[in-house]
């Protein structure tokens, strides 16, 4: 069972709350997380790639670093864990893509892959005029489609003649090819989503459900079970996780408590909005099930709270579920959630026996 670390390319990482640790990105402290994260066995880490914060109190994502900059960074100073960078497909074209992940596999050769993100907050592309209309919504994932095609090209051959309806190659070249298949990861959640996840990615990234339910993702882990089925693909979950472990259950119940007590409620509203401009979305889309008000401080995304024994054997839980090849965490304060998990979480877990004796 593979663990990652989705590293906070932005301030604040992935709570939206005055209660919560107040910080700024910098490559120092994706370093250290990164660094930290390979030498407790971690298998991969991914930055996103934001564009525009939601504001607020605490300036949410107001701050943030470019991925592809930082992975390649973090690939010089790494050895063995697997780095994923985010491409917002409206503004980069796939052909320069597909040679910033060359690029980058040079550094830590088959180390590398790229998160597809065909966006849903209009305005990171409004700002820079590259918004290209709100049908846009609706084509998106086709978008998508010739935007990875294209890529795969390139990387198989060093040359593409590829004729679609948005993007057109005529004898483009990249060489020199990588050293091996790069990744193609995503994280799309409605059914159409699921379709190009399962047509086209390598991994696809759940969203987990609730606070202490690690089952609950199992249902969205089943529709890309089935949409894979269909495709005739070997294409695997990689389920969403915000851990927050304390010595005891009371402990970590009582930190969770406080940052829903502290939520930055403008940012919330901005995001709301935000959300809101995407008539398409269904109630399985990401945009739709990251505002539901039990939880929108982290997202909605899936919560484990509790003691370190109490954490690990959810996480297991998650493991034993069908189609999940993984789980991608990220911590109210990353270094000190590491650490616990690290040292006190992952050798409790079965799944990462093996990984829990590397690290020792």
């Amino acid at each position: 069972m593979d663990v990652g670390v989705f590293i906070p390319i932005g301030n604040n990482g992935w709570l939206i709350s005055e209660a919560a640790p107040q910080y700024r990105p910098s490559f120092e402290l994706n370093k250290a997380i990164v660094q930290k994260a390979e030498g407790f066995g971690l298998d991969f880490a991914l930055s996103m790639i934001k564009l525009h914060g939601f504001g607020g109190k605490t300036e949410f994502w107001d701050y943030n670093l470019e991925s592809f900059t930082l992975m390649a960074g973090l690939a010089a100073v790494t050895r063995r864990i697997r780095l994923f960078a985010s491409t917002a497909v409206l503004t980069l074209p796939p052909a320069l893509v597909a040679r910033m992940a060359t690029t980058i596999d040079s550094i830590a050769p088959g180390r590398f892959g790229v998160n597809i993100v065909s966006g849903w907050q209009k305005a990171e592309y409004d700002q820079m005029g590259l918004w290209p209309g709100d049908a846009y919504f609706g084509y998106r994932y086709d978008y998508a489609t010739e935007y990875v095609q294209v890529m795969r090209e390139l990387w198989a051959t060093g040359a593409s003649d590829f004729k679609g309806a948005h993007f057109r190659m005529d004898g483009c070249m990249m060489k020199p090819v990588p050293s091996g298949p790069i990744a193609v990861v995503a994280a799309g959640q409605s059914g159409r989503g699921m379709e190009f996840a399962a047509a086209h990615a390598d991994y696809n990234f759940v969203l987990g459900a609730g606070v202490n339910t690690p089952a609950a993702c199992g249902p969205t882990c089943g529709r890309l079970v089935e949409a894979a089925a269909r495709t005739g693909r070997d294409v695997g979950s990689y389920v969403l996780f915000m851990v927050i472990a304390e010595e005891t259950d009371a402990a970590a119940e009582a930190k969770w408590l406080a940052y829903r007590q502290g939520a930055d409620v403008a940012a919330l509203a901005w995001m709301l909005d935000q959300s809101n401009q995407d008539v398409n979305a269904t109630a399985e889309s990401t945009a739709t099930w990251m505002n539901l008000p039990e939880g929108a401080v982290n997202f909605n995304m899936g919560t484990l709270v509790g003691s370190h024994a109490k954490v690990a054997a959810m996480l297991d839980e998650v493991a034993a579920i069908p189609g999940v090849k993984g789980i991608m965490l990220t911590f109210d304060d990353f270094l000190a959630g590491l650490e616990a998990f690290g040292t006190r979480v992952q050798p409790l877990m079965a799944c990462r026996a093996a990984r829990a004796e590397i690290a020792a």
